[in-house]
């Protein structure tokens, strides 16, 4: 049996609070050890929410919210990291109330057969609307909450580009808007924000595109119109806003990798054997819980290791994290 010993930094749970755990854990903290940081700024109001069409959704049986306890709306809708917004997790809630997200593009692009433009509410017709979805959602700073999300699949939208053979991976892309999005106006990331993922990875049944949460769109905040999910990876991997999808042979250097590849890497799996570099990741305080609430034990990819094994078969994960 492997006895795990707790690190000399790491903190009882008995011995701090809820707060205090997450302003020793976040990233702002990191940030400011970088000595970069992000002036707030109001949005001009320019309209809301994106996409609407395929509402209401249809629950798919295989993720029902019976499964498992969806944390509340405000909560989910109120503690964000979207660096774009503002680096306090309060903050994109009300920096983003301006951002116009209808109408919105994504395209296709890459070594796809089929390379496209879609305004976001075409697509969903073309798909065939919206499932909803209810998945466990851990960040990579050791909280968690469970959302029912709304989107489609995607494997319906890599189908659609038709990847060429030599395509293995695929790049995502967010807006790039120093007018009007006050956080791209900072140097505390490199813009705009880029994520990856293996396309095996991609056409996995869980890897889902987010158009809305609760049975509505998805809030600014939260990434509208389109965010990526993929549950068994840290929540870093959910790039919002998504504007481009590249098709790609090689692997993108995704934004966090490049900010810190000691601390982030490509895949991002939820591993409790694998601590970050400043924190354990055995546990996670669950967001919403109360001052009571606990933690709980984080699960060997987030809970869904029957349906993304097969996908690491070889791979060391703890090189590969």
């Amino acid at each position: 049996m492997l006895i795990r010993s707790p690190k000399d930094w790491e903190l009882s749970e008995s011995a701090v609070t809820a707060e205090q755990i997450y302003r020793l854990r976040n990233r702002r903290d990191f940030l400011k050890t970088l000595g970069v940081g992000l002036a707030g700024a109001a949005l001009a109001p320019r309209g809301l929410l994106g996409a609407t069409a395929g509402f209401p959704s249809q629950e798919n049986p295989a993720y029902p919210a019976s499964a498992l306890k969806p944390t509340a709306y405000d909560f989910i809708t109120s503690y964000n990291n979207y660096y774009e917004f503002g680096t306090d997790k309060s903050e994109p809630k009300d920096q983003a109330k301006g951002f116009k997200t209808d109408p919105w593009t994504l395209e296709l692009a890459g070594l796809v057969n089929q390379p496209a433009k879609f305004d976001v509410n075409d697509l969903v017709k073309k798909l065939g609307g919206l499932e909803q979805r209810v998945y466990r959602h851990r960040c990579v700073e050791a909280w968690s909450m469970v959302v029912p999300w709304d989107g489609f699949p995607l494997a319906k939208l890599v189908a659609l580009a038709d990847p060429k053979p030599e395509a293995k991976f695929l790049k995502f892309s967010t807006f790039f808007d120093t007018k009007n999005v006050v956080g791209q106006r900072e140097a505390i990331l490199d813009w705009p924000y880029v994520e990856g993922l293996r396309l095996d990875e991609a056409t996995n049944e869980l890897a889902f595109i987010a158009t809305g949460i609760y049975g509505k769109p998805i809030p600014n905040q939260n990434g509208a119109p389109l965010r990526l999910v993929t549950p068994w990876k840290y929540g870093f991997k959910g790039i919002k806003a998504i504007v481009k999808i590249e098709f790609t042979a090689k692997a993108p250097r995704n934004t966090w990798n490049v900010m810190a590849p000691q601390e982030y890497g490509f895949y991002a799996n939820v591993n409790p054997n694998v601590d970050h570099p400043r924190w354990s990741q055995a546990s996670e305080r669950i967001i919403g819980a109360g001052f009571l609430g606990g933690r709980q034990a984080t699960l060997m990819f987030n809970g869904y290791e029957k349906q993304v094994a097969a996908l690491y078969k070889g791979l060391d994960l703890a090189r590969n994290y």
